[in-house]
């Protein structure tokens, strides 16, 4: 089975892809990884889609809308960034937004005067790293290597850092078995009180909503999708007619199941 994830090799999705297979290819688009998954050319697909510092990955929430794909499964694995560089000369650290972000206050209070470069993955960074001296990195500690020292290790300003990580499958292996559940709810409507007629259905029931995000949904300004995780399988009784709700709320718009699944902790 052969996995598509966030590339090169050594970045945290890579990592967290060997729990799902040996055989891993990359991108450096989490939207191609969806596309590539949706149209047959792979068999999973590992994205990340929420940190714990800083919040959701809105890419992997806006590709799930574009593309039928089904959620199989979730990772949660800790994230450990680590400051390499060849010496302690660097002028400038690259590394992915969300790393740079994760370890924004360890950086102002150590390094406040050197520049900071985003770049498509914390291997990419390492890649810079060991081009150049003038170049350090944010990333695990084992990525370091032989031609990197590890200046600094856990410098994320939160000890409790994890990322969740999803994984995607063709549609037709969407499965109705699993503890969580991935919805994503397009109402194509807006009225005072819309939102919380769409959560009351969960809330009478019981089913614990364990995520809750709009994003644009590009067709006007102000409209929105919305997506939902809640802490329940489409196989139980309550989350059947939950969503029937929610389907006649949304009957100008549609609601798409994107499966339920079971998490899986991954250490790294």
């Amino acid at each position: 089975m052969e996995t598509l994830t966030l590339g090169p090799a050594g970045t945290y999705s890579h990592r967290a892809a060997t729990a799902v297979s040996d055989d891993v290819a990359f991108t450096e688009s989490v939207t191609a990884i969806v596309e590539a998954v949706a149209d047959g050319e792979y068999d999973r697909g590992v994205v990340p889609v929420e940190n714990s510092i800083e919040g959701s990955v809105t890419e992997s929430l806006d590709a799930f809308a574009e593309y039928d794909v089904a959620v199989v499964k979730e990772l949660i694995t800790p994230i450990r960034h680590a400051l390499l560089a060849q010496n302690e000369g660097f002028e400038l650290v690259a590394s992915h937004a969300q790393a740079l972000a994760q370890c924004r206050g360890y950086l102002e209070a150590e390094y406040p005067d050197v520049d900071l470069e985003a770049v498509a993955s914390t291997a990419r960074g390492v890649e810079r790293a060991r081009d150049d001296p003038a170049v350090a990195a944010i990333g695990h500690p084992d990525t370091a290597g032989e031609d990197l020292q590890i200046l600094a290790e856990d410098i994320q300003d939160q000890a409790s850092n994890a990322t969740r990580f999803v994984v995607v499958a063709p549609a037709d292996e969407r499965s109705d078995a699993g503890g969580k559940t991935s919805l994503i709810v397009y109402p194509n409507a807006d009225y005072p009180g819309l939102l919380l007629e769409m959560l009351e259905p969960f809330a009478d029931r019981d089913i614990n909503m364990t995520r809750v995000e709009s994003r644009p949904s590009g067709e006007r300004l102000g409209d929105y999708v919305f997506h939902i995780d809640i802490a329940a399988g489409l196989y139980e009784a309550r989350t059947k007619e939950a969503l029937a709700d929610v389907e006649s709320i949304a009957e100008n718009g549609w609601v798409r199941r994107l499966g339920s699944y079971d998490t899986e902790h991954v250490l790294n």
